[in-house]
């Protein structure tokens, strides 16, 4: 089945491309969640005018990511959460904690442009990737350190 994508679907596509997928994928979850419309005669005339405002959008919401990339220099989150001797912690730091600390320094995004391979589950610094377009990626330091430390200091 081929279908043109209205919206950038992750390893598939980016929106106005045409693109052959299995006939269950297209039919079942493509098009009911409005990612995708059929790939007819009719449509693939639409595809230039939808190319084109999509180019358009596509810079302007570029340059809007970059701009609010430079707001996030010099910006680092802080844990202070309970650990073992071995550092380990009796828990963990996901997106959504991160997402909720970013958003009490006034940024409202979503977690899932986080990128974290995994919950951090040790003491230490580490660099959280915050995919804000296709294009614009901004590494967020994150320190986590022991509840005894921040009390020493």
């Amino acid at each position: 089945m081929e279908v043109i994508l209205k919206q950038d679907v992750e390893k598939l596509g980016h929106q106005g491309d045409v693109v052959k997928v299995a006939d269950g994928y297209g039919r079942n979850y493509l098009l009911p969640k409005k990612l995708a419309i059929e790939a007819t005669a009719a449509n693939k005339a639409v595809i230039g005018q939808m190319k084109a405002a999509a180019v358009r959008r596509i810079a302007r919401e570029k340059t809007d990511a970059e701009s609010l990339a430079k707001q996030f220099e010099g910006v680092t989150v802080t844990f202070t959460r309970r650990a073992g001797e071995s550092n380990q912690l009796f828990g963990s730091v996901t997106t959504s904690d991160i997402a909720s600390e970013l958003e009490q320094k006034g940024f409202k995004l979503d977690r899932r442009k986080l990128s974290l391979v995994e919950p951090i589950k040790t003491t230490g610094d580490f660099k959280v990737a915050l995919k804000l377009h296709r294009d614009v990626t901004v590494n967020i330091p994150v320190h986590v350190a022991k509840e005894a430390e921040v009390a020493a200091q």
